[in-house]
């Protein structure tokens, strides 16, 4: 089992990996947005849906299934790689055909050559998956961080330049591509494992086993996750779909960035637990309470000072997309309880729970995107049929621990729900100041100093154990 300081010494260099990335991907799109048109990055948007679902395949599910295998070797991982090459093939082909139907369905005819070019990723993907798992297994965490960061700095600089230079949409696609291969370029050169040409049956038939029902998992959940984007690109406008997605854009940096990072290092350290389900209760108390601890303010923060950051970041076009960051910030106040709930099931090896779960959440959010499209005919209105399938779904993914590591929901919220408490004085702070009439910028620097004061002030004035934990943790990281 990796100990305590294995473990925070991952958690990190995995958040440093996505905090980098995310902050200069942060400051390209910016940048991108002043340049080019909302309907640019709608239909870029509209694109990657198709290609994360043939991703999907790509990934099959295996690579969690590397990290959770114990005994894993070359031969598995080699054998997975062949495996998913083959079907890389087989999903680059029915795109390359599938694209002018695709473009015609959608009433854009430029989409065909972009949707081919994109696609390419694919082949991409199969090297990027073993790679992660490979780091994963092995907590290498701190070469996905310079991974990460060397991919994004080039790639932001090609993009930008060719946005200059009035290349539209393809600046975007340029920039895409070229991160996702020079990342994978840098781990080539950066951790050992190399394919071998060499491939088992029978390992590959083990890991699919455990891997397939991950594999209808995440499909399953990507087709649905991107159905919303399906619905509003097609019966909408691109536009629409640019500010939907980019209201997604403040939340997810912030959420995805602690949440991915906590998830990557959860999945392995659980997995060396899971024979322990005492200790690996405990471990998943202790990562819901210090990741709402985090993450709730942050997302109730930026909530209340949505209308400043849009206008001071993108500008007064993108404003519309406001209202969205508002309702993915409540969103995402759920996702460590998703997070942890998920990866404790994965880690002791019922995949085929998740699997259920996914069906089962899936036809709740279903029904709830059918009924709130016909209801309200809006983007808005979907976005808000989004939130409520969210805190559902919480519940939902919660239920089997109840009975796997006797930690369910309800005391999960009892361990969370002081941390909302908390968090209310700090919004209803920092959105008073965004009704003065202060300029722009210093408004919104107040409103930041505010709500860290306020939230961290109450937390240290009623010596609440997640804050002191937290300051503990990073102290002794840093002498370590």
């Amino acid at each position: 089992m990796a100990d305590k300081r294995v473990i925070i010494s991952s958690l990190f260099w995995k958040f440093f990996e996505r905090a980098g990335t995310q902050l200069i991907q942060f400051g390209v799109t910016i940048a991108l947005a002043r340049i080019l048109a909302p309907n640019d990055f709608g239909l870029v948007a509209l694109i990657a849906i198709f290609i994360n679902i043939a991703s999907v395949f790509v990934q099959s599910g295996l690579n969690t299934a590397l990290i959770q295998k114990k005994d894993a070797d070359d031969l598995d991982f080699s054998s997975v790689f062949w495996a998913s090459l083959g079907i890389a093939v087989a999903t680059y082909t029915i795109l390359f055909f599938g694209a002018p139907f695709i473009a015609d369905f959608y009433g854009h005819a430029s989409l065909t050559v972009i949707i081919r070019v994109l696609a390419i990723t694919l082949f991409i993907d199969v090297f990027s998956s073993i790679q992660n798992a490979y780091v994963a297994r092995n907590m290498l965490f701190k070469k996905l961080f310079f991974r990460s960061v060397g991919a994004i700095i080039p790639s932001g600089a090609i993009g930008l330049t060719l946005a200059f230079c009035g290349f539209g949409i393809w600046a975007l696609v340029a920039h895409q591509f070229c991160n996702a291969f020079l990342a994978v370029a840098i781990m080539w050169f950066t951790i050992p494992w190399r394919p071998s040409f060499k491939f088992s049956f029978t390992r590959f038939k083990s890991l699919f086993t455990y891997g397939w029902k991950l594999l209808v998992s995440s499909l399953i959940d990507v087709v649905y996750t991107n159905l919303r984007g399906l619905i509003i690109g097609k019966f909408f406008s691109p536009a629409d779909l640019a500010y939907y997605n980019r209201g997604d854009t403040f939340p997810f940096l912030i959420v995805n960035n602690i949440n991915t990072s906590i998830g990557s290092v959860l999945l392995p350290s659980f997995a060396a637990a899971q024979n322990d389900i005492v200790q690996l209760k405990k471990m998943m108390r202790r990562s819901i309470i210090t990741s709402t601890f985090i993450i709730t303010p942050m997302m109730a923060g930026l909530a209340a000072m949505a209308p400043q950051v849009v206008l001071l970041i993108l500008g007064e076009k993108w404003l519309p997309c406001v209202p969205f960051v508002q309702i993915y910030c409540f969103m995402y106040l759920f996702y460590p309880i998703h997070t942890t709930n998920l990866s404790a099931i994965k880690a002791v090896g019922r995949s085929d729970v998740f699997l259920k779960l996914e069906i089962i959440k899936k036809i709740c959010g279903l029904s709830l995107l059918i009924g709130s499209y016909f209801y309200f005919k809006s983007p808005i209105g979907i976005a808000y049929g989004a939130l409520v399938s969210t805190i559902l779904c919480s519940f939902i993914n919660a239920n089997p621990n109840r009975k796997l590591l006797g930690y369910g929901y309800l005391e999960q919220i009892k361990d969370i729900f002081p941390t909302f408490i908390l968090t209310v004085p700090m919004g209803i702070a920092v959105y008073a100041i965004g009704t003065s009439d202060i300029p722009l910028l210093p408004q919104s620097i107040l409103q930041v100093i505010t709500g860290i004061l306020v939230y961290f002030s109450i937390a240290k004035l009623f010596r609440m154990e997640r804050f002191d934990y937290l300051v503990k943790t990073v102290k002794e990281y840093r002498k370590k």
